[in-house]
């Protein structure tokens, strides 16, 4: 089996270097000072599992590794509909892209059975350019469960789950999901082929939907915002609006939002991943996890008022909060230098 991992991130080295130990032929595409760890010393995964060092092939070069099996996505969803010149050299006739993204995928309605099938959602897929790179009948849906981060150039700091659940956008149990599965399982994950992975993306999107802008707008932490009870109302609310949501699309999640908050409290004083890019001066992944839950509520005419309006506030964010970190960040810089005598 060959697999190339665009993106090579916290996620992707990690999913790529747990694939390579299972002996899986992997590919890592990345660039920089993380690029030249790999390529020197390897991917070391330090982990509550045990650590680990892989030594899969590390490129900038995805043309230098050619068509693969798998493409497994490590880039932000707001990348894909630019990644053509990373994704195209290692597309054959049945490669398939597996898409590790938070929130809404492109191809959500492709092969969804019921009024909406192949409804083409603007904000991930905007004018079809999604769908024109990463075509939806190459996709298999996945869900990340696992938290990591780099620790350093070429090291992984696992800090928790091995859960990747992955599916068909049509619900079959399909050859490719269950090689795929079994070639995770021996690099020592947990990867359930799911014939209603909608379900797992409603479930995660329920705490990425009012955590992530939430945190961005308050620069409170999960457990802050879960025990203040104004912003717990909040949480409440667009969790309510997202399963209503998910519902008129004919998804029905398992799980509480009483569960789903009590998840979150336990995480403890973590930042989201929106905060945190925020505070790198990075562009915040708003348009898969909020805006696409947004337009979903227009195509099928809920009214979801708390989602709209936190969304709004997190849109005039991130298009004023970016530029307003850096410069931020470039003043705190300039103070923290000694002054000379």
């Amino acid at each position: 089996m060959k697999i190339a991992v665009v993106g090579a991130g916290a996620i992707g080295a990690y999913w790529g270097a747990a694939l390579h130990r299972g002996g899986a032929e992997v590919h890592l595409i990345a660039r920089g000072e993380h690029l030249r760890a790999m390529r020197e010393s390897g991917v070391r995964v330090i982990s509550p599992r045990g650590d680990f060092v892989a030594h899969p092939n590390a490129t900038h070069d995805p043309a230098e590794v050619g068509p693969v099996d798998y493409v497994f996505l490590g880039l932000k969803a707001h990348s894909y509909p630019s990644c053509a010149p990373l994704v195209e050299p290692l597309l054959g006739e049945h490669t398939a892209v597996v898409a590790a993204q938070n929130g809404i995928p492109w191809w959500y309605f492709h092969d969804l059975p019921g009024p909406y099938r192949g409804h083409r959602i603007e904000t991930v897929d905007p004018g079809g350019a999604t769908s024109a790179v990463l075509p939806p009948e190459r996709a298999i849906g996945c869900v990340v469960y696992p938290a990591t981060v780099i620790e350093a150039p070429g090291v992984i700091r696992h800090l928790e789950g091995t859960r990747f659940s992955i599916g068909e956008p049509s619900g079959e149990i399909s050859a490719r999901c269950t090689a795929l599965s079994e070639a995770m399982i021996a690099g020592g994950l947990k990867s359930p082929v799911e014939a209603n992975l909608r379900d797992d993306i409603w479930i995660k999107l329920m705490g990425n939907v009012a955590f992530n802008p939430l945190s961005a707008l308050t620069r409170a932490t999960m457990v802050e915002i879960c025990q203040n009870p104004h912003t717990r109302q909040l949480v409440v609310q667009m969790m309510e609006e997202t399963l209503d949501i998910a519902a008129r699309v004919g998804s029905t999640p398992d799980i509480s939002i009483e569960k789903r908050l009590r998840g979150a409290e336990n995480v403890g004083h973590h930042k989201t991943s929106m905060l945190q890019d925020l505070e790198a001066g990075k562009q915040l992944e708003l348009d898969a996890i909020v805006t696409a839950v947004v337009e979903m509520a227009d195509i099928t005419g809920a009214d979801a008022p708390t989602l709209r309006a936190v969304h709004a506030a997190t849109d005039l964010l991130a298009r004023t909060g970016t530029s307003t970190a850096v410069r931020d960040a470039g003043v705190a810089a300039r103070e923290a230098q000694p002054v000379s005598a």
